[in-house]
């Protein structure tokens, strides 16, 4: 991928060792902006296709951006392969279980002693040490243990997981956070290092201040459902013609909401006077503010609102959020050019730079797309390149 020269990471190469979602997201991360990424993948049984999942939007989404590269790291030769390919590597991504890769011989103390600069990233369920490191990791396990689905849903709901993988995600982000200091490290001490992050420990971190309300004042939170947990009123509400967000946080903001309903009263009523008063009080002054927001139309109060200065919002479903204005012009739809698919768009990143910014350069690649070309590069010839799929090595 010549394209990727000018932008900022691309004197990186990265070597991808990950599945499913957490690791391939902090790959992505890196990719676009413009690391040299291999994708290591297993070599693909006789007769198995290369369609279906892999041309799904999922697949899409995480891997563009990158090369693929098949390879047996159970065979010899593949694990010589790979030794090659960490030798000339800035970074290794992994998420296999402790004891798998230290069996195979690519857990960071073997692949440290190849190369002493390589940034080594793991990511798994639970750490890599610690009494369930062995156990198998998934968002919706880590989102129960870390406290996400006790304080999501209607109040006496029951459990509730989030609609997204949350936990998965951000520990991929945290991870890829974490390669990008330990690189900026490196250029001061010319060696590499090891960063691990893990599901629960990311899900944990982003329960942020409802964590700390455990930790520092011991309130246990509870589910709030659809109202904020301690800036009241704050939640959904009913209009003529659907539902709006409206947050008010705040005894200033809570004024001026009160004015645009017409029930500037309501601001100075004992009940509701400062914020402990509304949060005790919240199902009353919920079912005051859904009164009159019921009178009009969702649109309507969005503008009379925004224009009163308290902030309220649509609430979407997908296909309304990319057809926004303000989402359009921000421009996180991005197009690329798939081979098989042809122009598909994907979700690009949250973050601008002025001079460098991100770009999807390439679409997801197929199975092993780049193998040849790879193994050229560290020196197999031709015929070496076809001993090796004869003997799915590659």
């Amino acid at each position: 991928m010549s394209d990727n020269a000018a932008m900022p990471l691309s004197r990186f190469k990265v070597l991808d060792l990950t599945r499913v979602r957490a690791g391939p997201t902090a790959v992505r991360q890196l990719a676009d902006w413009g690391a040299q990424v291999i994708k290591i993948e297993a070599p693909p049984s006789p007769g198995e296709g290369l369609g279906g999942p892999r041309h799904g939007p999922d697949f899409q989404n995480l891997h563009r951006n990158k090369r693929s590269l098949t390879l047996d790291l159970k065979s010899p030769e593949g694990i010589e392969i790979f030794r090659k390919l960490v030798h000339d590597a800035d970074v290794v991504v992994e998420n296999y279980r402790p004891d798998v890769k230290t069996r195979l011989g690519i857990d960071y103390a073997a692949l440290q002693a190849i190369n002493p600069r390589l940034v080594y990233a793991s990511i798994s369920g639970f750490g890599q040490s610690g009494p369930y490191r062995d156990r198998p990791g998934f968002d919706q396990i880590a989102q129960g243990m870390g406290g996400l689905m006790s304080i999501t849903g209607l109040p006496g709901q029951g459990p509730v997981r989030v609609g997204i993988p949350v936990a998965d995600l951000t520990a991929g982000i945290f991870t890829a956070m974490g390669v990008l200091v330990a690189l900026l490290e490196r250029e001061v001490s010319g060696k590499g290092q090891w960063v691990e992050s893990s599901l629960l420990a990311a899900q944990i971190a982003m329960l942020d201040f409802q964590a700390a309300r455990w930790l520092i004042a011991e309130e246990v939170p509870e589910q709030a459902g659809n109202d904020h947990p301690t800036s009241i009123p704050t939640g959904v509400f009913k209009t003529r013609d659907g539902h709006i967000n409206i947050a008010s946080a705040g005894d200033d903001i809570f004024r001026r909401l009160c004015k645009a309903l017409d029930k500037p009263d309501l601001a100075d009523r004992p009940d509701y006077k400062g914020g402990r008063d509304r949060s005790t009080n919240r199902a009353a002054l919920n079912a005051e503010i859904e009164a009159v927001t019921k009178t009009r139309d969702s649109a309507e109060w969005i503008d009379r609102l925004n224009a009163a200065g308290v902030p309220a919002g649509p609430i979407y479903q997908m296909d309304q959020v990319f057809a926004d204005p303000q989402v359009r012009h921000l421009g996180i739809a991005q197009p690329v050019e798939h081979p098989t698919l042809g122009a598909i768009e994907l979700v690009g990143q949250a973050v601008t730079l002025s001079r460098t910014p991100s770009k999807l350069r390439s679409a997801s690649p197929e199975a092993g797309e780049h193998t040849d070309a790879i193994l050229r590069d560290l020196g197999y010839s031709d015929g070496d390149i076809a001993g090796l799929r004869e003997r799915r090595v590659i």
